[in-house]
């Protein structure tokens, strides 16, 4: 698989997913500056997180305008999977790829800690591979993490599903003290509609290696390559996947 890492001025968490990419999962994975347009030849595109255009005016305001977007959002439309993670989720907030917005942490505080995560729905292409009742545990790092979203939207996402993260205690509750920035409903990391387009506050590239402290992260890579591959199966070879669908082997 070939992995699209966007580069925007500041970005700072880049280089950490292409190297989770490459010499973690062995796949391939290439940079691709803000003022390209094109994503010829990606199966994948990751939104890395850093403090793109110095997070002028707000959060991803600006990049959300880079050429790159457009391609990144024709890509979405048809269906390529995209991950946003910190500065990522803001940017496709803002680009409308995903809905609601990320604010100022409620304490006004940088936030930069290890927090518990607990998957709300593991039927997306970033969650699939995450046992039932895993309780990740994974670093975060921001200021402006909170998600907000009107009471339409909040209701809409747990209708259709899309709240895949929730900031959680080492138990698995849904604490106060265990939200890190006062996001609504203990939101950590949304998926759209068609759950191609994710996006998440916390680093799971900086959860993939037993020498950063802990491996939950690579969970969240591997749902995500376990489902390109299977989509790649099935365009490949579909007679044959259908066939084994139809007598029950797939």
């Amino acid at each position: 698989m070939n992995f699209a890492i966007l580069q925007f001025p500041a970005s700072n968490c880049d280089q950490d997913a292409l190297h989770v990419v490459k010499n973690v999962f062995g796949h391939s994975a290439k940079f691709v500056w803000h003022k390209d347009n094109s994503l010829a030849g990606f199966d994948a595109v990751i939104v890395p997180g850093g403090f793109s255009y110095g997070d002028y005016l707000r959060t991803g305001a600006i990049a959300r305008f880079s050429p790159i977007m457009q391609a990144v959002q024709a890509f979405a439309a048809n269906g390529g999977p995209v991950l946003g993670i910190c500065n990522g989720f803001q940017i496709l907030c803002e680009a409308g790829l995903l809905p609601g917005a990320l604010i100022r942490n409620r304490s006004l505080q940088f936030r930069c800690e290890h927090i518990f995560l607990k998957t709300a729905a593991h039927n997306s292409p970033f969650t699939n591979k995450i046992p039932e009742g895993k309780i990740l545990r994974v670093p975060i790092a921001h200021g402006e993490g909170c998600y907000f979203a009107d009471e339409a939207t909040l209701e809409k996402l747990k209708a259709n599903r899309q709240i895949l993260w929730q900031y959680v205690d080492a138990k698995g509750e849904q604490t106060e003290s265990a939200n890190p920035n006062g996001s609504l409903q203990n939101i950590a990391g949304i998926c759209n509609e068609a759950r191609n387009v994710a996006g998440l506050m916390p680093h799971p590239e900086r959860a993939s290696e037993s020498v950063l402290g802990g491996t939950d992260g690579k969970l969240i890579f591997e749902s995500l390559l376990s489902w390109m591959e299977s989509k790649a199966a099935v365009k490949s070879n579909p007679e044959k996947i259908t066939l084994g669908l139809a007598v029950g082997k797939v």
